[in-house]
């Protein structure tokens, strides 16, 4: 692992984002809450905080941080169709938070999936990706 013992301690916030595609009917599945597995948002929430917690676990050379808040969100969107999903995470730490965010939507919508998949199995996640750092020595990077 990379040694960060000589920076600073500062606010450090990453916010990602990505989408799960799908048939429309298979989104209106999940909209009305008949999948056979259950409340696929809802499990899919939990899945990416979890995740978030554990990244350390999952890549290696990621340091275990310290989160102070995880946020992870999912929305039905007909125009795609699909499932947006994002995740804001924040710690107080000497490094950033970018690979928690990453994994909490990368473990959500692989969640998506795994609970659609009895209904469809052409799903497509795509355009997993970081939208926002702020913090550390690199400063702020908005990537929209």
């Amino acid at each position: 692992m990379i040694d960060v013992g000589d920076k600073p301690d500062t606010e450090r916030v990453a916010i990602a984002s990505g989408q799960v595609i799908m048939k429309q009917a298979t989104l209106e599945l999940i909209r009305s809450g008949t999948m056979k597995k259950g409340d696929v948002l809802t499990v899919a929430q939990i899945a990416g905080i979890s995740a978030a917690k554990r990244t350390s676990e999952l890549i290696p050379l990621c340091h275990p941080l310290p989160i102070t808040h995880i946020e992870v969100s999912l929305s039905l969107d007909d125009s795609l169709p699909g499932v947006n999903i994002s995740a804001s995470v924040k710690t107080i730490g000497k490094t950033g938070v970018e690979m928690e965010a990453l994994t909490a939507v990368s473990v959500a919508a692989l969640t998506v999936y795994d609970m659609a998949k009895a209904a469809e199995k052409t799903m497509r996640i795509q355009n997993i990706r970081l939208l926002e750092k702020h913090g550390g020595r690199s400063g702020d990077i908005i990537n929209l």
